[in-house]
């Protein structure tokens, strides 16, 4: 018996009596050659399972709200979830760019159902809802705000009140008062009136009231829409796709108030100050 044949025949025994025992490992290049040479089909690398969590993010949540339903569903707590939208870097999502100096992630966190791993990283979840908001603006949606002469932040201010301010109905996809809230919104900013937002102070104060009060409107805070022009400084919620699309497509009325009664998701317009006015005495609390 030559050299060759003699090398052959011991690796032909060592590869039989490693047929006899279970990889344990991933197999070596030379496994691999011999289960080429002798036609046997490697063993599959192993299924690693892994838990998956479904977990809903409601339209209009705030960042704080986003992370208490992250951290009821075990993935991580509260404050790692703030801390990491926070410090969280804005390369490689172009609609970041123009988001205003030292602000958060609030408004762009889009909600959604998501599935994640149960062990994702604050990042990982931050990541994955960032690039369902860059998939759900559309280059469509992207253009039409640019050939408005607005910005992403922009929008998504102002759909963030929007969606605090007006009844949207998902599931109906219904955004019918959001376009008509949006065109009075709107409007009020090219007259340079006060937006006088009452999603502004819930936003402030932390706390939904049917009306609030004169007191409640002069709290000083640059985001109380009754003391100042313009929009708050950022988003005040993360908006859904209704209100984005409300907030880039208003509804042109003549009306210029509304309000929403007690118990109820009917909205309630007019037109001057004294049917408003009459409007609110017939429909809200004194």
């Amino acid at each position: 018996m030559n050299l060759i044949s003699k090398i052959i025949l011991i690796l032909l025994i060592l590869l039989a009596f490693g047929s006899l025992l279970a990889y344990k490992v991933a197999p070596t290049r030379s496994q691999v050659f011999l289960d080429k040479i002798i036609g046997r089909e490697p063993e599959p690398e192993p299924i690693v399972y892994q838990e998956e969590l479904t977990i809903r993010i409601p339209e209009g949540s705030s960042n704080k709200e986003v992370a208490k339903v992250l951290a009821a569903s075990g993935l991580f707590s509260e404050e790692d979830f703030l801390k990491a939208q926070k410090n969280y870097p804005s390369e490689g999502f172009d609609f970041l760019v123009d988001r205003p100096a030292g602000t958060d992630l609030e408004g762009y966190l889009y909600p959604d159902t998501y599935r994640f791993f149960a062990s994702s990283t604050p990042e990982e979840v931050i990541t994955v809802m960032l690039k369902n908001f860059d998939k759900k603006l559309t280059p469509d949606l992207r253009a039409e705000i640019i050939a408005q002469g607005k910005t992403i932040s922009e929008i998504v201010i102002m759909a963030s009140l929007i969606e605090k301010e007006a009844p949207i109905f998902y599931a109906q996809k219904d955004n019918t008062d959001a376009k008509i809230v949006s065109g009075i919104f709107w409007r009020r900013l090219e007259n340079n009136q006060a937006l006088q937002s009452c999603a502004s102070l819930a936003y402030i104060l932390g706390v939904n009231k049917p009306q609030y009060s004169l007191a409640d409107t002069q709290t000083p805070s640059p985001f109380n829409t009754y003391l100042n022009r313009g929009l708050t400084p950022s988003p005040i919620a993360n908006p859904g796709y209704l209100a984005l699309e409300a907030a880039i497509y208003p509804t042109t009325t003549n009306y210029n108030y509304f309000l929403t009664p007690v118990d109820s998701k009917k909205m309630i317009y007019s037109a001057t100050y004294e049917e408003h006015l009459i409007n609110k005495n017939k429909y809200l609390p004194n």
